[in-house]
């Protein structure tokens, strides 16, 4: 009676590592027609310049949830984003990791006409379709100006979406500007935020005197609390492409100057109609209280809140970060939302 009740639990076993073998295999299968490179693909994009590629990366295999993370700048990199891999993964969700056109693994065309919000939206459309993801499947990601982007997205390509995540990015960028230079800079140290304004009268902006001041003052209250900041958020600062960057945001960190000065879909938040979760933080350089009214203005909105986040707070308040994000990935694939 042993042997046979022994035997039993070693073909369960068995059968069990079997079937978790099995599964691991499918999870971790691309396209066997090519060489493996980790995920790693650069997907042709048509522009009006000309073709051109960017690097995008695949986790995961998960026919039911395909995330495309859409990182900040305009023109910073992915690395940043990178925790993204440790939580999702654990989750089984399918994501992409993505340069955008510009971007330091992507191609860097110096025509000055790519850089529009249009431009940038009809990229990500090609993605998408590179990806083979749709209606049934689709959720896009964008912290900062990739919440610019994933609003703007949403806009034109809902119908091609099932839910859109917009982390730390007001849908103003006048009220930014203003939260920016009436809040945020008031909360600095008068003296310091004097030097600041000359440096930026003088237009000064290449003076390593500018940065040292931001970095302590401004950078490690409002875009990353950590006292040591993550190895992707350095690798990503480093690969900027600061001529992008400029022309879009402009130099000064207090509001938007470049092109994107005027932008403003607050009144257009209504048409979106598809699953929406709207992401702020206590100390970011977003106003929170925006972005909760952000989620009324959607059809179908919810709120996340971290209390020890700033902007890039899937670092600073981690925790609440990806549980809510999850949460609310997961509540729409269980048709709660």
């Amino acid at each position: 009676m042993r042997y046979i009740l022994a035997l039993t639990i070693i073909l369960l076993i068995a059968s069990c590592k079997k079937e978790n073998n099995t599964n691991l295999s499918n999870y971790f299968t691309y396209d066997q027609s090519n060489v493996e490179s980790a995920g790693v693909k650069m997907i042709p994009i048509k522009t009006p310049a000309g073709e051109f590629k960017v690097w995008t990366k695949r986790f995961g295999n998960n026919p039911k949830i395909k995330i495309l993370l859409l990182h900040g700048g305009p023109a910073m990199t992915h690395e940043y984003m990178e925790c993204f891999e440790t939580f999702f993964q654990r989750e089984g969700f399918e994501f992409y990791e993505y340069d955008q056109l510009g971007s330091y693994y992507s191609d860097q065309p110096k025509d000055s006409s790519l850089w529009t919000i249009d431009r940038f939206v009809d990229e990500v459309e090609q993605v998408r379709k590179a990806i083979n993801a749709d209606k049934e499947n689709f959720y896009v990601l964008g912290n900062s100006w990739g919440g610019i982007l994933a609003m703007e997205y949403a806009l034109k390509y809902q119908q091609n979406m099932k839910g859109l995540l917009v982390s730390n990015m007001m849908a103003s960028a006048p009220e930014y500007g203003k939260y920016a230079d009436e809040v945020l800079a008031k909360q600095m140290k008068p003296e310091i935020l004097a030097k600041i304004r000359a440096l930026e009268a003088k237009k000064d902006f290449s003076n390593p005197r500018y940065m040292e001041l931001l970095l302590p003052n401004f950078y490690k209250e409002h875009l990353c609390r950590l006292q040591e900041w993550p190895d992707g958020l350095n690798r990503a600062s480093k690969h900027l492409n600061g001529e992008i960057y400029t022309m879009m945001q402009g130099p000064s960190e207090f509001g938007i100057s470049g092109r994107l000065a005027k932008w403003d879909i607050k009144n257009r938040l209504h048409e979106i109609t598809i699953p929406t979760l709207m992401i702020g933080a206590k100390y970011d350089t977003m106003d929170p209280k925006a972005m909760e009214e952000q989620s009324k203005l959607v059809k179908k909105g919810r709120y996340l809140y971290c209390p020890n986040g700033s902007h890039l707070a899937m670092w600073d308040d981690q925790k609440v970060f990806m549980n809510g994000v999850i949460q609310f990935i997961n509540d729409i694939d269980n048709k709660k939302i």
